[in-house]
């Protein structure tokens, strides 16, 4: 039964009652927002006259001036009594709405940050809502806030690039970097005009999108579906949101939202620094939960002949079957050095029952996420540091407590007090394994200078350093507990002699055997799969957990060696902490005054260099090509790297 305008207004009426009641129960304005009280000097700042366009009414939130605000709810439904001016008013425009020419005369429209606040035609707005329209014609202006370094600045800006290209005002990120993300998900360049048809097909496959995630609870649960399509795009092809049925785009999703939830924690990523015990209370529960026997599947990059990388983490396996060698059959998969073929072999290690996958390297990580998508019932784990996801969880060891150590050997042996100190990436965690190498160079040698080159820049580090003075170095470190390596010369900290000769002293040592033991350990005892909400688990251990040591050659004199064996022993009961002491920038700044040490969180993203560091963290484009995937991933600010597709 058709109803009359007086009805639909009523409806209208009802519904904004309602929205009024909750809102005021909840806590929350029930009136729209005003811009003239959110920006007082408005008319001072920079306004924008954009083109006409249909703007998503889920971005409308209030109006320019208060006006007649209390006639509307936030949501732009009706207050007003049937028989007031304003609800004659509106029934016309339903009456217009609903004839054969409808309402055609766009709304005028101030955006700020994304969001628009209506300076003409609030009920046209309060109108085409009531009907479930999900789009309108607007006149916008945009007013534009000052240039800071404030992030959610940054990412307006990177906003009105982004809708420069493509027009659109259906993706609001609130973080810098994430349109970047989005761009190379979508194989397009940062720039780059879209046809009116790319335009209108993403607006289309966001709406799609949008349905799925609201249908999921993510408005109610007052989730960002930017941050959830970013998410998707991880796992599944851009096209895919053309062709799939709104079922399985929904069931697509819903697997991911575990991880979804995640990303909408200010700080998702819950690092655990030793194996958890059990409390007595709760071995009862956890021993039923523990399984009886577990199939453990190890995902390699390359193979123990070309990687030493792999070659620690095959003795990791060899020691965690003979650790438990009737409750856990590990399976070993190589040669994961592509996504189609990492998918391959997840899909046949679960097919051969595995129940527990690690996969050894961060650049195996996209692939996993989507294998945990695929498999909700098989536990992944990836060899990383701070991946902010809930279906994977990571793992790393704390290899700045060897750093440490192996700093103090070398300023002791450090003749001319140089000491040249060769990195990897620049990478979450590297950054803090140069600073305390340095704090422990400084401790035996306050005048030691630590000489930094990178080895992902062009030429060769080692040979930069001698020429620049060097004859004590810390190159990368031993990748499992064997001091031969050392003896090669590409590994650990080691002196030179004028002729060129490389003596080793000493470094630190990947003990990824006695982490597997442990990580294992909690899945047999039932601990692993406690989980009270969604969250992303980073197992960071260290010394104290025995998964990581130093090794020390004869060349090391026996006072440095005793002098390192306690400094050992005092970080491992948690006497000593690296850094909890003063730290100063290499700018000056003061870092830390000493009284306190430094969080994971802290310690994990540090992105400056200590005084006594001569050299610098290089920027994405001094990179060789072959290290910027890496960087991609776990890089220190994924925010500022370009698009690449």
């Amino acid at each position: 039964m058709t109803l009359t305008v007086k009805e639909e207004y009523l409806a209208a009426l009802k519904e904004g009652q309602k929205e009024q009641a909750k809102l005021t129960a909840l806590g929350k304005d029930p009136e729209p927002a005003v811009l003239e009280e959110l920006l007082p000097d408005m008319s001072k700042m920079a306004v924008q006259e954009l083109r006409s366009q249909e703007i998503p009414m889920d971005r409308i939130v209030g109006t320019v001036t208060r006006g007649r605000i209390s006639a509307l709810t936030a949501g732009f439904m009706p207050l007003l009594p049937e028989e007031s001016e304003f609800a004659l008013k509106w029934m016309a425009l339903c009456e217009a709405h609903l004839s054969d020419t409808g309402l055609r005369d766009p709304i005028l429209c101030y955006e700020y940050l994304g969001s628009f606040y209506v300076q003409e035609g609030n009920k046209r707005v309060s109108v085409l809502k009531h009907f479930g329209n999900t789009r309108i014609l607007s006149d916008i202006r945009r007013i534009l806030p000052e240039r800071t370094d404030d992030p959610r600045i940054r990412a307006y800006y990177e906003f009105v690039d982004f809708h420069r290209a493509t027009g659109s005002y259906d993706i609001q990120f609130q973080k810098p970097g994430e349109y970047t993300k989005l761009f190379t998900a979508l194989n397009k360049k940062p720039g780059e005009i879209w046809t009116e048809e790319e335009r209108r097909r993403f607006s289309a496959r966001c709406a799609n999108f949008k349905e799925a995630f609201e249908a999921l609870g993510g408005r109610a649960k007052e989730l960002r579906c930017e941050d959830a399509l970013l998410l998707w795009l991880r796992v599944y092809p851009y096209d895919e949101l053309g062709t799939m049925s709104a079922k399985a785009l929904k069931e697509s999703l819903s697997g991911l939202w575990e991880d979804v939830q995640v990303t909408a924690d200010p700080e998702p990523v819950q690092v655990h620094t030793a194996p958890e015990a059990a409390q007595p209370s709760l071995i009862t529960k956890l021993i039923s939960l523990a399984p009886k026997r577990l199939n453990v599947g190890m995902i390699y990059q390359q193979d123990e002949e070309i990687s030493t990388w792999t070659r620690g983490h095959a003795q990791g396996a060899a020691h965690l079957q003979a650790a438990f060698p009737d409750q856990v059959k590990v399976r070993e998969y190589r040669h994961a050095d592509t996504p189609e073929e990492t998918l391959t072999l997840l899909d046949q290690a679960v097919e051969e029952g595995a129940d527990l996958i690690f996969t050894t390297t961060p650049l195996l990580l996209g692939a996993t996420l989507k294998a945990a998508v695929k498999y909700p019932k098989v536990r992944f784990l990836n060899c990383s540091a701070g991946t902010s996801l809930s279906s994977v969880r990571s793992y790393y060891c704390r290899i700045y407590e060897g750093k440490f150590i192996t700093g103090m050997i070398a300023g002791a042996m450090a003749k001319n007090d140089l000491i040249g100190y060769v990195a990897s990436y620049p990478i979450l965690g590297v950054p803090a394994s140069i600073n305390a190498f340095t704090l422990g160079a400084r401790m035996t040698n306050p005048r030691a200078k630590v000489l930094l080159e990178w080895s992902c820049l062009e030429g060769n580090a080692v040979e930069k350093l001698i020429a620049r003075g060097a004859r004590v170095i810390s190159n990368r470190d031993v990748p499992l507990p064997n001091a031969h390596y050392m003896v090669l010369g590409e590994y650990g900290t080691y002196l030179i002699d004028e002729a060129g000769r490389l003596s080793p002293l000493a470094s630190p040592c990947w003990m990824w055997g006695k982490l597997y033991e442990n990580l294992v350990r909690t899945v047999l005892s039932g601990s692993y799969d406690q989980k009270k909400a969604p969250e992303a688990i980073n197992y960071w251990w260290g010394m104290d957990s025995g998964v990581i040591d130093v090794q020390m050659t004869e060349l090391v004199p026996e006072g440095i060696r005793t002098l390192a064996e306690a400094m050992m022993d005092r970080i491992k009961t948690g006497a000593l902490l690296p850094f909890q002491r003063e730290l100063v920038s290499q700018d000056g700044e003061i870092k830390n005054d000493g009284s306190r040490d430094l969080s994971s969180r802290e310690l994990l993203t540090m992105d400056y260099l200590l005084e006594g560091v001569e050299g610098a963290i290089p920027a994405y484009g001094e990179l060789l090509p072959m290290s910027r995937a890496l960087v991609r991933e776990l890089g220190l600010h994924t925010e500022d790297l370009p698009a690449e597709a």
